[in-house]
């Protein structure tokens, strides 16, 4: 049996690593960005502020996916957005997010709440008149053995799914080499089809997968999948420099 402190103990040794891995990720992806120009927010001659939106999916008396072992994808969802927010604006990009706590984005009296809170996200969006916007969601099958990370983009939109392609890069490079999902297109999702900006669904994973639900469930997991869609981020950005 491990007792509390050596639980303690085996906690600081797994931040530490995930710590260190952070750092030869961010070693890797410098070929592709140039923090002179990207991570400041800023490129040469140009004071211009660049601004993402976070769109953590779900929320309120929507819990979206419920995982295999309970989890609720909105509190997923939320804790990753977050987490995505602090490494962005860790580099000088102003982050708007589309939900800040549990709640739903609808009046309580509202006769259909899901329209309403998708609309309100929505405007939102228009308002911050973002470069891209992200919305983190978690996936769920029928068979339990489906798995990994997939990011998805409006059909037709270049820009988006150039974002896209870079996320599901980023994924590959740093959480799951074995993950053999492509980025795809799609043409039914609401956000995608009524966003007047670059926009991607990046779906963390299958809640519907025991392990993959028990990962990202998980602190560490749930790190390593906010800093691989950060980089994402940071990489798209510079390339439309």
């Amino acid at each position: 049996m491990i007792d509390e402190k050596q639980k303690k103990i085996l906690g600081i040794v797994m931040a530490a690593i995930l710590l260190v891995s952070m750092y030869f990720v961010a070693r890797e992806s410098a070929a592709y960005v140039n923090a002179d120009k990207v991570l400041s927010g800023k490129s040469k001659g140009s004071p211009e502020e660049i601004c993402v939106v976070i769109d953590a999916g779900h929320g309120g008396t929507d819990p979206g996916k419920v995982g295999i072992n309970g989890v609720l994808e909105k509190d997923v969802n939320l804790k990753i957005a977050n987490l995505v927010k602090k490494f962005l604006e860790a580099q000088d990009i102003k982050v708007v997010m589309t939900r800040t706590d549990e709640g739903g984005l609808y009046d309580a009296n509202a006769s259909n709440k899901k329209v309403q809170d998708m609309k309100r996200r929505i405007a939102i969006i228009e308002e911050a008149q973002p470069k891209i916007v992200i919305s983190i969601h978690q996936n769920s099958y029928q068979e339990e053995y489906v798995h990994g990370a997939q990011v998805f983009y409006y059909t037709g939109s270049e820009t988006g799914k150039a974002l896209a392609k870079t996320i599901q890069n980023c994924f590959i490079v740093s959480v799951d080499p074995e993950n053999k999902r492509e980025a795809k297109a799609n043409d039914s999702y609401y956000l995608l089809k009524k966003t007047s900006v670059p926009i991607v669904i990046v779906e963390c994973g299958f809640l519907s997968n025991k392990e993959e639900a028990e990962k990202l469930n998980s602190e560490i997991y749930q790190e390593k999948a906010a800093w691989a869609v950060h980089m994402g981020v940071l990489q798209y950005l510079n390339s439309q420099k």
